[in-house]
């Protein structure tokens, strides 16, 4: 590797306003699983993180599926598993494991998640005692390799109008698994080119000439090492990134498999052909099983969270000692760090990156508490379930796409020397695009989330008695008022101009603005939408197609608003002063360069003056200035070893 010679870092990072203690911060800022973080530190495996980039697609392959098996002796993987079969009951620790492998390659990150994510965590939650004595621990142990067959070339986000078929023959007492056309075989799908021996495959379930939905079938795809008859599999060839995991594609021509092949947790199939299934509505099972492998979204946020922290580290320890264009007084050149716009550039990400990890933890704590009922045998209760899938469907979103900004930022920050490859960040860039993409398109998700807010609001309606029904009235109109009404805000120019800056920093201010939009925005979306299903049926798609942009403006508001106030909780319980001082200035530095993006909503409906709206970007300005000092105390939160960071642009 090339190392960039620099000169040593600027001397505004060796002071600090307060005393601060890094390792108390790396610990607070790792969450429930810093223990088991911190494990992975001290002991991971150095050759896991070495780097990739000069590899060809088969010597990458090669290395992760080795990488792969040293990792499966090493352990760690068998933490989320029920500890009857091997595992540790802990699928929090088991995504923490992911996320830390996110600090090296990618390829090993996504592989071992295709292997005992998606593969080993749909045979648990989705199979019954039957599936778990035969497959949980082989899979365990890589003695058996699977992949998840849900994608299909011509039904990416539509799962339910997946067009495999699985049909059940009572003569014989199997499932009949058919591709009818090219657009339903199998595609992008890990592991399933080479490496997988067996498939979880989503199909349409039919029995008695009736077809129930999408179900899940355990496929064989090799049998003693030869491609099982009328199996076909493919590669997806080279790829943007992560090219050291081996996608694939695969069609089955009247594959037969035994009856017990279907995961039958929430349906079975009897001998003579009989339906049966302890949830009566068939829109209600799709989404139960959905919803119990939602692990993967958590994991993918994380994941993308740790390849976010290994670009900024690199981009601002390399800010720090790189110099550009001689000071006024020609006292030597100036530091890039030193500049706003550099400061701008690179420290709002980061203050975003500590608030989006902090929503993370949280999710991983709801996560690890409602599938350890799973893992005991039983289901969660609706309502939290519910609302945990719209939470990480929304941390997902926001975590991927803050992602691939974050990672060609700092690929830019970092000019020429950036888009070499010793850099790190264009391999960075390259695995983590497509994160925007599996595990659910980011569109797509953004709009459940919104539906989720108005299946909320819309209980809120139902739980309401006349009175209710009357205050909320008066509160709707009284904010319509406050909106359009040109006194209103001349009033509020009044009031504000005479605000002192301090009152920007005010958390219960800032929280309180992005609710605000919150509601607004549910409340006249669920008007419109509303509106929309009263139109005749020849009229209502495009009505509701109109709502779309309204939609993802609904979903951003929810997670903005989500991800401050995880963050001000995590304040709320900092027990080190000097931790929580730091974090505080963070969280402001968060809040107000999001309330600045989106100044132009709240000064359309007359949430924000402009005096405001300039306070706030001087405020962001001078923020940048005061957290600049404290670069290094900030990065060394992340607590990565600079072994496993693999750029030359760190020294």
């Amino acid at each position: 590797m090339t190392t960039v010679e620099l000169p040593a870092e600027s001397a505004a990072d060796a002071t600090t306003a307060t005393p601060l203690d890094t390792d108390v911060l790396r610990r607070f800022l790792d969450g429930r699983f810093a223990d088991l973080k911190e494990q992975f530190r001290a002991q991971a495996p150095a050759d896991l993180f070495g780097p990739t980039d000069h590899l060809g697609t088969r010597e990458h392959r090669d290395l992760t599926r080795a990488r792969l098996r040293e990792l499966a002796r090493w352990g760690g993987h068998e933490r989320g598993f029920a500890s009857r079969w091997g595992g540790g009951d802990s699928p929090g620790g088991q995504v923490a494991q992911f996320e830390m492998l996110g600090f090296g390659d990618a390829s090993l990150m996504i592989k071992s998640g295709v292997q005992w994510g998606l593969f080993g965590g749909a045979v648990q939650a989705l199979g019954t005692e039957r599936h778990h004595a035969e497959l949980l621990g082989p899979l365990l142990r890589l003695d058996l390799v699977g992949c998840f067959g849900m994608t299909e070339t011509g039904h990416g986000s539509d799962v339910s109008s997946i067009g495999t078929t699985a049909t059940y023959d009572p003569a014989t007492q199997e499932f009949v698994v058919n591709t009818p056309d090219p657009s339903c075989r199998k595609d992008y799908i890990g592991g399933a080119a080479e490496d997988a021996d067996v498939a979880v495959v989503f199909a349409q379930l039919r029995t008695g000439g009736q077809s129930h939905g999408v179900h899940a079938f355990v496929v064989p795809l090799r049998v003693d090492g030869v491609d099982a008859p009328g199996v076909w599999r493919g590669d997806d060839g080279r790829k943007m990134g992560l090219n050291g995991l081996d996608n694939g594609r695969l069609g089955f021509d009247h594959v037969r498999v035994p009856r017990t092949a279907l995961l039958n947790r929430y349906a079975d199939v009897a001998e003579d052909g009989t339906y049966s299934s302890p949830i009566a509505s068939a829109n209600s099972r799709f989404f139960t099983m959905l919803g119990a492998l939602v692990k993967g979204r958590v994991s993918v946020s994380g994941g993308a969270l740790s390849q976010t922290k290994v670009a900024l580290e690199i981009a601002l320890r390399y800010a720090q000692r790189r110099t550009q264009f001689k000071r006024p007084d020609g006292d030597g050149e100036v530091v890039l760090l030193d500049y706003l716009a550099h400061q701008r550039r690179l420290l709002v990400p980061l203050a975003a990156t500590y608030a989006l990890s902090f929503a993370q933890d949280d999710l991983m704590g709801e996560m690890d508490d409602l599938l350890r009922v799973q893992l005991a045998g039983d289901d969660p209760e609706p309502t939290r379930q519910r609302a945990f899938e719209a939470h990480a469907a929304a941390l997902k979103v926001a975590s991927t796409w803050h992602a691939t900004r974050t990672i060609q930022t700092c690929r830019e920050a970092c000019g020429g020397n950036g888009f070499l490859a010793d850099s790190r960040l264009p391999q960075l860039k390259a695995d983590t695009d497509v994160f925007t993409t599996f595990e659910g398109d980011n569109t797509v998700l953004l709009q459940l989330v919104a539906k989720g807010l108005l299946t909320s609001y819309a209980q809120q309606f139902s739980d309401l008695d006349t009175l209710g029904m009357a205050r909320l009235a008066t509160r709707d109109f009284v904010a319509t008022f406050a909106g359009r009404s040109p006194a209103r805000s001349l009033v509020a120019d009044v009031v504000e101009a005479g605000r002192v800056p301090d009152d920007l920093h005010d958390r219960a201010w800032q929280l309180r603005m992005l609710a605000d939009r919150e509601r607004h925005v549910t409340e006249s979306l669920a008007k419109r939408m509303r509106r929309a299903r009263q139109r005749p049926p020849e009229e209502r798609f495009a009505a509701i197609d109109d709502l779309q942009d309204h939609l993802l403006l609904a979903g951003r508001a929810h997670t903005d608003r989500i991800v401050l106030e995880a963050f001000a909780a995590a304040i709320a319980r900092c027990p080190d002063p000097a931790v929580a001082a730091l974090l505080s200035k963070v969280c402001d530095l968060h809040a107000l360069s999001v309330l600045e993006a989106e100044k132009g909503w709240f000064l359309e409906h007359r949430r924000m003056t402009t005096l405001r709206a300039k306070a706030i970007t001087a405020a962001v300005n001078a923020l940048c200035r005061e957290l600049r000092p404290r670069t290094a105390e900030l990065l060394d939160g992340f607590g990565t070893p600079r072994a496993w960071l693999g750029s030359s642009l760190v020294g």
